[in-house]
């Protein structure tokens, strides 16, 4: 079965949702696979991977929110705190999230839905590069 696979970096401003439909999709179509599976994967520890609302951007403003609310910086109780208050809570939040998605290829294209867009899910303050992973199967 064939396979293909590439990385890229993605810099963020610090903490929300970055949209990493297009260079994932620029991957499926030249691993040349039309029918199979795409996995991307982000290899760190305090950012995570999405598939979320990408026609209305007050959508992922709520899910930053709720996050925000979810697991509070400055949490008293945290003691993984090395590098600051938001240290902690952005290793809870990858684990609440994920750090990969499978996604449907068929006609060599990934088959999100209409309003769906990958989102790499950054939970640190500070700009940061990040390392994405697509690994595509299939015929």
């Amino acid at each position: 079965m064939p396979a293909h696979a590439e990385s890229f970096s993605l810099a963020t401003r610090g903490k929300g949702t970055y949209e990493i439909t297009g260079a994932c999709e620029r991957i499926v179509r030249a691993s040349g696979i039309r029918t199979g599976t795409a996995t991307v994967f982000v290899q760190h520890t305090s950012c995570s991977l999405v598939i979320y609302e990408n026609a209305d951007p007050s959508a992922r403003t709520d899910l930053h929110g709720f996050f925000d609310r979810l697991v509070p910086e400055d949490t008293p109780w945290f003691v993984h705190t090395h590098e600051g208050p938001d240290d902690m809570p952005s290793h809870l939040r990858m684990a609440l999230t994920r750090t990969s998605e499978v996604i449907p290829v068929m006609d060599g294209r990934l088959a999100l839905g209409t309003w769906q867009g990958i989102f790499l899910f950054e939970h640190r303050r500070a700009p940061h590069t990040r390392r994405v992973v697509v690994s595509v199967v299939g015929e």
